[in-house]
């Protein structure tokens, strides 16, 4: 009887080990990401207002919390260094070049789903929306899908940062 269960419990790891890693819950998400790239979803579309070399992270928390920032790489110094100040151009680009929001997340259909009830961000638009989105996580990478603003659909990778 016990090398049957020995047997059993062998046969199960060999046949896991091959298998990419599954977000099977929130908690295998928490900890800091750090974005490696934002790909268009569609032929000749590109990742649109966050430019060629976007930067940003997104932050998972042990209490179901997230926040997400992500900048273009070139956003331009405002010339009077005050946000107050800023001319209509400056901030134009400041809006256009960036995102951020935050909320309460959660990981549905056995890790095939990343939920982000947002509260609030810089596209008030999403303030109190709920995204379903389709992710995969491998090993120390994430990636989902999201509709963007405007339909912009891309797909964002992250590395895990810590």
């Amino acid at each position: 009887m016990m090398r049957r269960i020995i047997g059993a419990a062998a046969v199960c790891a060999m046949l896991g080990s091959g298998a990419p890693a599954q977000a099977q819950a929130a908690q295998d998400l928490v900890g800091s990401w750090r974005l490696v790239s934002i790909t268009a979803a569609g032929p000749g579309r590109d990742a649109g207002a966050l430019g060629e070399n976007p930067s940003g992270t997104v932050m998972f928390g042990s209490d179901g919390r997230f926040a997400l920032i992500i900048v273009r790489s070139d956003l331009p110094k405002l010339a009077s260094n005050s946000r107050a100040s800023a001319t209509p151009e400056e901030n134009r680009a400041i809006v256009q070049g960036s995102i951020a929001f935050f909320g309460t997340y959660s990981v549905e259909d056995a890790g095939k789903a990343l939920i982000m009830r947002i509260e609030n961000g810089t596209f008030p638009n999403w303030a109190g929306a709920v995204q379903r989105r389709a992710m995969t996580l491998n090993g120390n990478e994430l990636s989902y899908t999201t509709s963007g603003s405007g339909d912009a659909a891309a797909t964002v990778t992250l590395r895990r940062a810590s």
